[in-house]
């Protein structure tokens, strides 16, 4: 879907037109499971994005932007709220999420950012990102895997602008670390660690 078509699609989805709410779909769940991948286990991250779906379908005509970006920023907030009441849910039963790490080998003049979108499975972005402290991860996820700006970002985890750039870096500047020791091993990532 092109952006310049996002205003009519989201019209036609809006009116319940089947064909027009799957392009939505198609272009927004992609971005939907890399966020999610990166703070949720990967055998709750299909729920987690079903349930947010579920959601949109819900509220999809309340959404008043003519923006293709902002209609992302929106289903990844919902995606987050899905997120959070999940971690809440299983917080009761105190299980512990894990994921599995894959070796990665990085050439010296990359950049993280490269490094992540270019020479990274998904998979094995999304196991690294789930080694960060949990605000790092999901800042990072937003920013660079998802694409978002600084401003999305802030208003979907409810931060100052400024805060979201230093836990950026700071998440950046981890995951720099991380590559450099050549992490190949999980560190299992408690729910409590989320909320």
């Amino acid at each position: 879907m092109q952006p310049e078509d996002f205003p009519e699609v989201l019209r036609l989805a809006q009116a319940g037109d089947e064909a027009a709410f799957t392009e939505l779909f198609r272009a927004t769940q992609p971005v939907v499971l890399r966020y999610l991948g990166s703070m949720a286990a990967p055998d709750l991250v299909e729920d987690v994005a079903s349930d947010a779906w579920v959601s949109i379908v819900k509220t999809l005509e309340s959404f008043r932007d003519d923006s293709f970006g902002n209609f992302q920023a929106w289903a990844l907030t919902t995606a987050r709220r899905r997120w959070i009441d999940e971690v809440r849910r299983r917080s009761r039963r105190t299980e512990v999420l894990s994921g599995t790490d894959t070796p990665i080998d990085i050439a010296a003049d990359e950049t993280v950012e490269s490094a992540v979108e270019h020479r990274m499975s998904d998979a094995a972005a999304m196991a690294l990102v789930r080694r960060l402290p949990p605000d790092q991860a999901e800042v990072v996820a937003l920013r660079t895997i998802s694409g978002l700006t600084v401003e999305q970002v802030a208003q979907i985890v409810g931060k100052r602008a400024g805060t979201v750039r230093v836990l950026s870096h700071r998440g950046l500047r981890k995951l720099a670390e991380l590559l450099d020791e050549g992490v190949t091993e999980s560190s299992p990532r408690s729910v409590e660690d989320v909320t």
